[in-house]
């Protein structure tokens, strides 16, 4: 049982309302697939998350519903409810649009982030970049929404922050499938020089930084097809 699914499970009985469950079981479905415990092309039914998860058949029903609108999941008349494949031609579609989108919200974050907000990020890139050193990546990826948590919310922009979560779902899971071919460690020093710009209030640094991220997760996608 993941951590994720101990933590939610733990304070369910402080958010029983039907809006709040399928938030819940949105969390912990869209984390199964994400770290590929069901896998691209498996299948997946009300029945059995609803008994994995302890959450109703509702809220599981509303769950899958979102994750189809993100493309994560495809539901076939009479054959069930699929996880979608993944391509790295779409990864790279990906980060043709995640490139402008994230440079704007860490800019914004730079000019409009509190001194607490700051410290969030310097603690929450901190513990990325140890727990991709210990090779723990369930921590690596929690530190890692941590830090897009507090840029959305400090960046004030509920349009773009939707748009960018969308798209954070796919590559948080092509990396996961690519595990072996990919650099953690490198990983979270690029979010480490950028965390810590946007925190110092450097608006260059964070372009440059945030640019380079996406360089180097684009240069491993074409290394990954041999382009």
């Amino acid at each position: 049982m993941s951590s994720r699914l101990l933590e939610i499970q733990a304070v369910r009985k402080h958010g029983d309302d039907p809006e709040s469950q399928t938030e819940q079981a949105f969390s912990l479905i869209e984390e199964m697939i994400v770290t590929l415990e069901i896998p691209p092309g498996g299948s997946v039914s009300e029945a059995t998350l609803s008994a994995k998860t302890g959450i109703g058949r509702t809220p599981i029903r509303m769950a899958l519903k979102r994750l189809e609108h993100m493309g994560l999941v495809t539901s076939l008349p009479r054959k069930g409810v699929f996880i979608r494949q993944m391509k790295v031609e779409d990864q790279l579609a990906i980060l043709e649009v995640r490139r402008p989108v994230e440079k704007m919200l860490a800019l914004k974050a730079v000019r409009l982030a509190t001194p607490a907000q700051r410290e969030l990020l310097r603690d929450s890139v901190k513990a990325m970049v140890q727990s991709a050193v210990a090779g723990d990546l369930h921590q690596y990826l929690h530190y890692d929404q941590e830090c897009d948590r507090i840029i959305y919310k400090t960046s004030r922009n509920v349009f773009a922050t939707d748009f960018v979560t969308l798209l954070y779902s796919h590559s948080r899971r092509f990396w996961v499938a690519n595990s072996q071919a990919t650099d953690w460690v490198k990983l979270a020093q690029l979010h480490w020089e950028m965390m810590n710009a946007i925190a110092d209030g450097n608006e260059e640094k964070t372009a440059r930084s945030s640019d380079d991220l996406i360089d180097y997760l684009e240069m491993s996608c074409k290394a990954i097809i041999g382009a």
